[in-house]
C-alpha cells in the first residue's frame, strides 16, 4: 500500500520506510508523522480519520498514550451533536479532552464500570449522540461489542472502543491501533519532570487495506500528538494515559 503524502498547516508528511525492530511484523512499514500533521485543521488523512459507522479500536496499557490519541481523533471529527466519553476506569479528565481540542460544550462524560449494565448504557448512548468513545471494563462479552458495533453502523456514528484489560475480538474494528512501545523523556537518573513520550503504534484493519503500519508519534502532553525533533516541550499540565 502506498500511503499518501499530504501537507497540513505545519507540513504533513507521511512516508513509509524500514523499522529494524519490526521482525515480528513481516510486511509492515514505518510511518513518520511530522509537526502536528496528523491532526490538522483540514481533518485527518485516510486511513486515520473517524468515519460515520466505522469502529476504531484502541489497545494498550495505561500510560501508552492511547487515551490521548483517541481524544485527538474525537477532536478532529466534525460532530453535529454531543460527543460522549464512557469512562470505565474513573480516570477521565475533561481538561485533558479540552486540551486535545474537544469542544467543551460538546463533551459529555458518563461513568460506568459495571460489566452487566455497561452494554445497556453504551447502547443508549450510541442511539442518541454524535460520537462515542467507550472504555470497556473487564467482563464485557464479545457478543455485546459486536451488537454495539452493528448499532453504531446502523446509526452511522463513529465508535471508539478502548478495552481496559483485554484485546478486541478479531475483525471488529475497521481501524485497529495498538500501542507497541513507549519511551518517556525528562526522567534522567530516576528523577525529573516528564516532558514528553515517544510512542510506537501498530495500525491494522480494513482501513489499512490489508497492510500493517508502525507509526511513531511524540506527545508533549497539552498539544496534538506529533513527531517533531528538537521541539521544546510546553509547561506540564495534565496528562491522560
Amino acid at each position: 500500500m502506498a500511503l499518501p503524502t499530504a501537507r497540513g498547516r505545519a507540513g504533513l508528511q507521511i512516508s513509509p520506510g524500514e523499522l529494524p525492530s519490526q521482525r515480528d511484523l513481516p510486511g509492515a512499514h514505518r510511518v513518520h508523522l511530522a509537526a502536528s500533521e496528523l491532526f490538522d485543521d483540514r481533518g485527518l488523512p485516510e486511513p486515520f480519520r473517524l468515519t460515520p459507522g466505522r469502529i476504531v479500536g484502541l489497545e494498550g496499557s495505561a500510560g501508552f498514550g492511547m487515551t490521548r490519541l483517541g481524544l485527538n481523533l474525537l477532536a478532529s471529527y466534525p460532530a453535529s451533536g454531543p460527543i460522549v466519553y464512557l469512562d470505565a476506569r474513573g480516570w477521565m479528565s475533561p481538561l485533558a479532552a479540552w486540551e486535545s481540542g474537544v469542544e467543551p460544550d460538546t463533551l459529555v462524560v458518563v461513568r460506568c464500570d459495571d460489566p452487566v449494565s455497561w452494554g445497556r448504557v453504551a447502547a443508549t448512548l450510541v442511539e442518541g449522540v454524535a460520537a462515542v468513545y467507550a472504555e470497556i471494563p473487564r467482563g464485557v462479552k464479545d457478543a455485546q461489542l459486536r451488537t454495539l458495533a452493528a448499532l453504531a453502523r446502523r446509526r452511522s456514528i463513529p465508535l471508539l472502543f478502548r478495552p481496559v484489560r483485554s484485546l478486541l475480538p478479531p475483525g471488529l474494528a475497521h481501524l485497529r491501533l495498538t500501542a507497541r512501545s513507549v519511551e518517556w523523556a525528562g526522567t534522567d537518573a530516576g528523577h525529573g519532570r516528564l516532558t514528553q513520550r515517544k510512542l510506537v503504534i501498530e495500525a491494522s484493519g480494513k482501513a489499512m487495506r490489508g497492510h500493517t503500519a508502525l507509526i511513531e508519534l511524540e506527545d508533549h502532553g497539552t498539544d496534538a500528538v506529533r513527531l517533531v525533533s528538537g521541539l521544546a516541550a510546553p509547561a506540564a499540565r495534565r496528562a491522560a494515559g
